[in-house]
């Protein structure tokens, strides 16, 4: 298997909220440089050396925090680099004074244009639940008379069908979706979420973003799908930006974020109204439990696959 290399600037401050994140995607292998660590250490040392290589010392002086992974080049290792893009702009959005760095992303020998359409070999259309089948715009389907097609062009966003957390999102809307609800898609993505709302019957969808790429290719994939009169994304943190009542909202993304988002996304469901919730790794689910309870929902229904868990749940 080919990997790729990511590297990530921050700094020392900024180490912990990005590895945390990371964790939370399910990304568990990191190589963390700390210019603290530099700096400390040539304080400590340097007037105990002999000799001192000027290479390695300027080399030291001029590091910048940074945390390397490596993720595979196949479906899930797009999806881990789309993840950790939403991350990033995630907490940029949380550091107005910049105490996390510049938080940008370096992809080693592969530009980003690149690294999107070189993954492509490895997506296919593939069916989610009962009806649903997710189809890339480059591929060609034979499409059956049950079938509901959905066709995605992810670009670098995160959310392609492939990902157990975006499957489990996907069979429970296509459970709890009826014809002309009102649905509001946290952290939108691809907009795979809120075009599988769309297709599925829904009225009208909100999608919102923290990730002005994502947003773009969001809008761009409901137009491909014949759906973008009926969904209005933007950009934006959870719900800030958001009006109106909704009788289903759905947010698949991490769980630190969704016990944050547990605190205010009752203020905007509907009486009766469904929040389903997925990209929870199971080491987190109990944390994302508790968050829930005290938040005044209860959950429905609870699904599991590949190490994540995805929660259908309604106001107590």
């Amino acid at each position: 298997m080919n990997w790729t290399e990511v590297k990530i600037y921050t700094t020392t401050e900024g180490i912990e909220p990005l590895t945390g994140s990371l964790l939370s995607l399910g990304i568990q292998g990191f190589m963390i440089e700390d210019a603290q660590d530099f700096d400390e250490f040539l304080h400590d040392t340097t007037p105990h050396w002999d000799y001192i290589d000027q290479e390695v010392m300027k080399k030291m002086k001029n590091c910048e925090s940074s945390v390397t992974l490596y993720v595979a080049d196949n479906p899930q290792g797009m999806e881990e680099l789309a993840g950790a893009r939403e991350i990033l702009a995630r907490l940029k959005s949380e550091d107005p004074d910049g105490k996390y760095g510049r938080l940008e992303m370096e992809i080693k020998n592969v530009n980003e244009e690149d690294w999107s359409n070189a993954w492509k070999k490895y997506y296919h259309p593939i069916r989610v639940g009962e009806r649903l089948v997710v189809c890339p715009s480059w591929e060609e389907y034979e499409r059956q008379p049950e079938d509901v097609v959905l066709t995605l062009n992810p670009g670098m966003a995160f959310g392609t069908g492939t990902h157990d957390t975006t499957r489990l999102c996907m069979e429970l809307l296509e459970k709890y979706i009826t014809p002309e609800v009102h649905v509001l898609d946290v952290g939108c993505g691809s907009g795979i979420l809120a075009i599988t709302a769309a297709l599925l019957g829904a009225k009208e969808i909100k999608g919102c973003d923290i990730d002005e790429v994502a947003v773009k290719v969001a809008g761009e994939n409901a137009d491909l799908n014949g759906v973008g009169d009926r969904i209005a994304f933007h950009k934006g943190d959870l719900t800030s930006q958001v009006e109106g009542s909704f009788q289903l909202i759905c947010a698949n993304i991490v769980a630190d974020v969704i016990i944050r988002l547990s605190e205010d996304v009752g203020k905007y469901l509907a009486e009766g109204g469904i929040f389903i919730t997925s990209g929870i790794i199971d080491t987190r689910e109990q944390d994302v439990l508790e968050a829930l309870d005290k938040n005044g929902f209860t959950v429905i229904e609870r699904r599991s696959s590949g190490g994540w868990v995805a929660m259908a749940c309604k106001a107590k």
